[in-house]
């Protein structure tokens, strides 16, 4: 039985980085996947909750709707379907025709997405497959912020690449989160610890605590 309220700090000047730890099977990416409405909840809603610089509620809890979710999955680049960078980011895009106005938006968001995690150097014409680790870790969120979430959710990020992709990747999340909510899931606690606002353990019942991250 799932019934989750998310509170997202969501202010002007400081959003946030939260993240979920706890041993494999209690549930960690089960509630990744009803947040980005991948499954859902048996029983119960799921709501987030605002909050000013103060911490006082600045409105009422709104249900979360998934098209204001973006997820990035742990090995992401398994799931690329593309021949070449422009295809897998517009992958998703919706198929309906549309005028210079619409065009002119997606390839803004476009160039914005490729900005912000570090791609711009990359030839779109490149196969997604033939990128190093780091590189297709930042595709894939490349891909989703196009989207432009409220909410981006990682499970695992680290997961599977050498040192310094991993360190370019905590680099990459240390600058995303200066522009929306991340929630991440993860095992390498000692590596996110200094970006992390907020943290919590899930139990093996399912349970998430609030909880500070183990030193």
């Amino acid at each position: 039985m799932w019934s989750i309220l998310i509170n997202v700090f969501a202010s002007q000047i400081e959003l946030s980085f939260g993240l979920i730890f706890g041993r494999s099977g209690s549930g960690k990416t089960t509630l990744l996947q009803l947040i980005a409405g991948l499954s859902k909840p048996t029983s119960g809603s799921i709501y987030i909750q605002r909050y000013t610089d103060d911490g006082h509620p600045n409105q009422s809890p709104e249900l979360l709707h998934p098209r204001r979710v973006g997820i990035v999955f742990q090995f992401p680049e398994r799931y690329f379907v593309a021949d070449n960078v422009l295809d897998e980011i517009i992958f998703g895009w919706p198929r309906q025709r549309g005028g210079l106005q619409l065009r002119e938006l997606l390839a803004s968001r476009l160039q914005k997405a490729m900005t912000s995690v570090g791609l711009n150097g990359i030839s779109l014409d490149k196969d997604p497959q033939s990128l190093s680790g780091g590189y297709k870790r930042r595709l894939a969120l490349a891909i989703q912020l196009v989207q432009m979430p409220d909410l981006l959710i990682l499970d695992e990020p680290l997961a599977g690449l050498d040192w310094k992709a991993r360190a370019d990747v905590v680099k990459l999340l240390k600058d995303l989160k200066e522009k929306l909510t991340l929630l991440v899931v993860s095992h390498d606690l000692k590596e996110l610890a200094s970006l992390v606002d907020q943290s919590w353990r899930m139990e093996m019942d399912g349970v998430l605590k609030s909880e500070r991250l183990p030193v």
